[in-house]
């Protein structure tokens, strides 16, 4: 196993742990990431809490890996994110919803480049309308 794929262990391990010390530790000062709901974020401590607030948002997540790889530099995650929503849901306008209570399981990807320990530009890939489906804030395929 590679740098990138240990670090992005460390990551998943974090998020499940809701531990936001963590996750903020695993990224590089000046680290990029691209977010499905809130697009570029600039530095560690915003990714940080990006993390920490669908942390909030899903107290028990938990991560499903169905396919892991490492290329480089680079790991890549696909699978499944799952929680049950029982806290407030940030939304993009910077307003939150009530938990809704209900149980998800989306599909996920994410990609992180790691130098030097650190992730340097993480990309962030699920499908919003499959969320909200799944809460019952919007009509299920």
């Amino acid at each position: 196993m590679g740098e990138a794929r240990e670090v992005m262990d460390r990551i998943t391990a974090a998020m499940v742990a809701n531990d936001v010390e963590a996750m903020r530790a695993l990224y590089a000062p000046d680290a990029v990431a691209a977010t499905p709901d809130e697009g570029r974020l600039q530095g560690a401590d915003a990714i940080a809490d990006w993390l920490a607030k669908f942390a909030e948002a899903f107290p028990d997540a938990d991560f499903e890996l169905t396919n892991g790889f490492e290329a480089g530099d680079t790991a890549i995650d696909e699978g499944y994110l799952t929680g049950t929503n029982s806290g407030p849901l940030p939304l993009p306008d910077g307003q939150t919803m009530p938990a809704t209570g209900k149980r998800v399981r989306i599909r996920s990807c994410d990609l992180a480049t790691v130098r030097g320990g650190l992730v340097t530009d993480h990309r962030f890939y699920y499908d919003q309308m499959e969320l909200l489906g799944q809460l019952g804030l919007a009509p299920e395929a």
